[in-house]
């Protein structure tokens, strides 16, 4: 009989597995890679399937499998040679460094060899060219195994049999060091560069699926001054699970988080100290994460130190940085390269927990490839938003999305965008019909939608903004239909308005605006999403009272175009305004900053009287509670209030409209969705109301996770 097995079935020792199985049975046959199957010719299929679930890889993932017949003549089992076959994404995502590994460069040929994998652990995507998953398509092509890594790679019992990425430091890649001018040495390069961060050096390390920008903890704030990063927070990996402790309190679930093969950064409360307030000013929590390839565990070794600063190595817009020859544009005080090539790239994933549920802020390295299942077939693409862009793509009742691309102001992530995209069609076989993407007239992946549109006759399908969060969420539910709120910072609406503060109800097929907030007039449009003086003059003048931000030429200007600005029904930019107006954050230096220094705030609050909002006409009105800021209450309360009354109040309109139309649950989604006390508030206030609170688990809760409700409308507008 023949079994073809679908699944993550590549890269995970699966064929070992199958071999392992049917010699200990006896039986005839083979294994092979078939395109992005796994198929088992064998004798005894009933037998063979029974002996292979006792012994599957743990990154191995059947999804499913098909029995026929098969005439093939066979002998005794053997792994046979690959062949090409039907296109799916087939391997795990990359996954630490395994103990196993570890413990390997103790001794042997491994010694200190910092790219020791097996079929357990390791990287995957950021190494694939192609499928079939064998050396022959990933980046390991040019490096062939010394006669030890071949004795391994045939033995059964080694846990490198078959392993098509094994190698030693005889025949694998290496690393080499280079001071800031670009001299190179590949003698101690490990070494050398620990040397220079110990001296307080700000140094460059390229890793799986890119580089790190690192340097010791207590040199923050030069790394601030040299990086021009002056508030947002820096990621911290720590040695082991016994150094978190110095910087953060993790729960059950975010400690679950940080020790799993995917390895993220999870943010978590973070201990009071004036380093952890350097490394995260303003916050209540720190991003911490944990060494997941041989290189990390190296450098711990060669400090003696419990932690480095990590973050990201682009420069302000750009993608993370691959190649070496572009590494110097970075003036960093030194480098430490390899000379495996990054076939793709993939940032780390950063996550927060919330009773249970994981709420992806970057979905991206230990996650991808992976995808959600959809009942709507075909094969269609969307290109996301402007900012944290991730595109997807749909495939025979799957949607996968891409990695983490980046913020699209920059050509360069508009260049990694459709490299992603075609990379992924590719891999997928997906021949797509349609290609989705915001309304917004603006964005830069336009142009990437209508070269793909224009090669291959696809249908463009613009999607609202918040309609495609909406629709992330059913996707991530299982739904036709939802009453949400979809609550960021800005979108662009159908009114030409700017939205963030919505209740819709929507399918695939449409949507209805059910409630909004009150509008803010963006004074100056952009400008006004930094220099938040402009939304309190705003919110002052709608108020008629006093505001002494600016002098009076200035004030008369602003006055001027009052009538003419776009307004602003964000409730993202309605935080900002509290925190400003609170004084927690007076100018925005990163996204969501003034919103997220506010949590700490909230946190702290309690609910007073003064501060209930208004209904009319489905507004929400939210600008006259800036006029009973006095300083008779705590910050925190009135912080607390004025956000719980207007969640109040469009629940109450989302649970209206879901009484009306027989809904059970009502969705909460958007950038603002990852906001602890927000979301907490919001699960409160709709089971108090009967109704099941629906939030993001598997799909990011802000933009990178809008091109999954993009390519569902698409689906479904084609279909």
């Amino acid at each position: 009989m023949r079994i073809v097995f679908k699944g993550t079935v590549q890269g995970v020792g699966f064929r070992p597995a199958a071999y392992r199985a049917a010699t200990r049975l006896g039986l005839k046959g083979g294994v092979w890679n078939e395109g992005s199957t796994v198929v088992v010719d064998v004798d005894n299929a009933d037998a063979f399937l029974h002996e292979l679930n006792k012994g599957l890889p743990p990154l191995a993932k059947i999804d499913s499998l098909e029995v026929i017949e098969s005439k093939a003549p066979h002998s005794d089992f053997g792994i046979l040679e690959s062949s090409q076959g039907d296109h799916c994404l087939s391997i795990p995502p990359d996954t630490a460094i395994c103990d196993s590994c570890i413990a390997d460069m103790e001794s042997g040929n491994r010694l200190r060899y910092p790219f020791s994998t097996c079929t357990e652990c390791g990287p995957r995507f950021s190494l694939m060219d192609d499928v079939p998953y064998d050396r022959a398509s990933t980046s390991m092509s040019g490096f062939h195994p010394c006669d030890a890594c071949k004795i391994e790679y045939g033995s059964p019992s080694d846990r490198r049999f078959h392993h098509q990425t094994i190698c030693c430091r005889e025949c694998g890649p290496g690393y080499t060091y280079m001071d800031g001018s670009g001299n190179r040495s590949n003698d101690n390069a490990i070494q050398s560069f620990c040397n220079d961060l110990k001296n307080g050096g700000i140094g460059v390390i390229k890793g799986w699926g890119g580089m790190h920008i690192c340097c010791m903890t207590d040199r923050i704030q030069e790394l601030r001054d040299w990086y021009h990063r002056r508030s947002k927070p820096f990621a911290v990996m720590v040695r082991d699970v016994r150094s978190i402790g110095r910087f953060g309190i993790p729960t059950e679930q975010e400690l679950k988080h940080l020790t799993s093969s995917e390895r993220p950064i999870v943010l978590v409360e973070k201990v009071k100290s004036q380093t952890t307030e350097d490394i995260s000013p303003g916050l209540d929590n720190i991003g911490l994460f944990l060494p997941y390839a041989g290189v990390h565990h190296e450098l711990f070794k060669e400090l003696g130190e419990d932690s480095l600063i990590m973050t990201s190595a682009n420069s302000p817009g750009d993608p993370m940085i691959i190649d070496d020859k572009d590494v110097l544009s970075l003036n960093a005080s030194m480098y430490l390269v390899h000379d495996q090539r990054i076939a793709n790239r993939i940032d780390d994933s950063v996550i927060r927990t919330f009773n249970g549920n994981t709420l992806f802020i970057r979905k991206s390295r230990g996650y991808v490839p992976s995808y959600v299942p959809f009942h709507i077939l075909g094969d269609a693409i969307s290109l996301g938003a402007q900012e944290n862009i991730a595109a997807s793509i749909a495939k025979g009742g799957r949607i996968y999305s891409t990695q983490h691309i980046g913020d699209g102001d920059s050509p360069g992530v508009i260049g990694f965008l459709e490299k992603a995209v075609r990379s992924h069609s590719r891999l997928l076989d997906c021949k797509p019909t349609a290609v989705a993407l915001d309304t917004h007239p603006g964005h830069s992946n336009r142009k990437v939608a209508k070269s793909l549109a224009d090669e291959a006759g696809l249908r463009i399908v613009e999607v609202q903004h918040h309609w495609a969060h909406s629709s992330s969420l059913m996707v991530e539910h299982g739904l036709d239909e939802i009453v949400s709120l979809t609550l960021d910072g800005t979108g662009r609406g159908d009114d030409g308005n700017v939205w963030g503060g919505e209740v819709l109800h929507s399918t695939f097929s449409e949507y209805a605006r059910i409630a909004h907030l009150e509008g803010i007039p963006l004074l100056g449009s952009e400008k006004a999403l930094y220099d938040l003086r402009r939304l309190r003059f705003a919110i002052d003048e709608t108020n008629g009272a006093n505001n002494e931000s600016f002098s009076d030429d200035e004030a008369s200007i602003l006055r001027k175009i009052m009538g003419s600005s776009i307004r602003c029904t964000s409730m993202g930019r309605l935080m900002d305004a509290i925190s400003f107006s609170l004084g927690v954050c007076s100018t925005r230096t990163y996204d969501g900053e003034p919103a997220m220094r506010l949590e700490p705030l909230l946190r702290r609050g309690r609910l007073i009287e003064g501060f209930e909002t208004e209904v009319k006409d489905g507004e929400v009105k939210t600008l006259n509670l800036f006029s009973r800021m006095n300083g008779s209450n705590r910050r925190e309360d009135i912080a607390y209030s004025m956000t719980y009354n207007v969640l109040d109040s469009l629940i109450q309109s989302a649970a209206d409209h879901a009484s009306r139309t027989g809904l059970n649950g009502i969705g909460l989604t958007g950038g603002v969705s990852y906001n602890h006390v927000v979301c907490q508030m919001f699960t409160d206030i709709v089971k108090e109301r009967g109704f099941e609170p629906l939030l993001h688990h598997r799909i990011p809760c802000g933009d990178g996770g809008i091109s999954v409700g993009q390519v569902a409308v698409a689906l479904e507008a084609t279909r």
